[in-house]
């Protein structure tokens, strides 16, 4: 016999783990399914983290930079890129540790693994298939794992993956995802970033501060494409002045 709900949400990124809090407050029996991580890509592998390698390569360069604040820092400045990566996953550790009391808290079950929909109001959840480069968290205590469960709804909220392009597919050496990116054991001579959005131009920024030699290309007419032109040149000038 399947365990039964009103509603399952497959996948615990911040679109999926806000509805089921939701649908639990609303008195819905409610479980929500992740393979992966709780908390999503971004609070693990994307915005949070990658603020927190700022943040440290912010502290490099004002360090760096100190009598221009009228501080004088006597000695080299010296990174401990172990340190800072440290850092960078402790922050996201808390975040997904915090989605996970937050389930608990609203009585969200979680359902451990990988979920296919085999018919209306029906799934199946099997073993979380390792994914290439693809790091994963170890299963919350207490969650369910492998079987049948059916709902009267099913909510999908699947989220994002790294973007391979042809001819250049990420080998975790040479070429990188963004995780390979927030973990590096050492740093690279060089560093070339495919794409000038918010994502590459963090990165960009992290590496170059921490002494990297770093080119981005970018197919736009601008860095930064999204933004308003006056800020993208703004910041292409600032860039180029850091030797970006």
């Amino acid at each position: 016999m399947a365990d039964s709900y009103d509603v399952i949400i497959i996948g615990a990124g911040p679109g999926g783990y806000i509805a089921a809090i939701r649908a639990a407050q609303l008195g819905l029996k409610t479980a929500i399914v992740e393979r992966e991580h709780l908390a999503g890509i971004c609070s693990n592998w994307g915005c949070i983290p990658t603020k927190a390698l700022l943040r440290s390569a912010e502290v490099v360069h004002l360090a760096t930079n100190g009598k221009d604040y009228g501080v004088a820092i006597e000695g080299a400045v010296k990174p401990d890129l172990a340190a800072i990566v440290k850092r960078s996953r402790g922050i996201a550790e808390r975040m997904n540790g915090g989605v996970g009391m937050l389930m608990k808290k609203n009585k969200v079950d979680v359902i451990w693994g990988e979920a296919k929909i085999t018919r209306p109001g029906e799934i199946t959840v099997s073993k979380s298939a390792k994914k290439p480069m693809q790091p994963q968290a170890p299963a919350p205590k207490n969650a369910k794992g492998e079987g049948a469960y059916s709902a009267k709804h099913i909510i999908v909220a699947t989220g994002a993956r790294p973007r391979a392009l042809p001819g250049i597919e990420p080998d975790g050496k040479l070429i990188w995802t963004y995780f390979e990116a927030m973990t590096p054991d050492t740093m690279p001579k060089s560093l070339l970033v495919i794409g000038s959005g918010a994502i590459g131009i963090e990165f960009a920024s992290f590496y170059r501060t921490l002494g990297v030699d770093v080119t981005v290309v970018e197919m736009m007419p601008q860095i930064m494409p999204v933004e308003d032109e006056e800020i993208s040149g703004f910041a292409r000038k600032r860039l180029e002045k850091e030797a970006m």
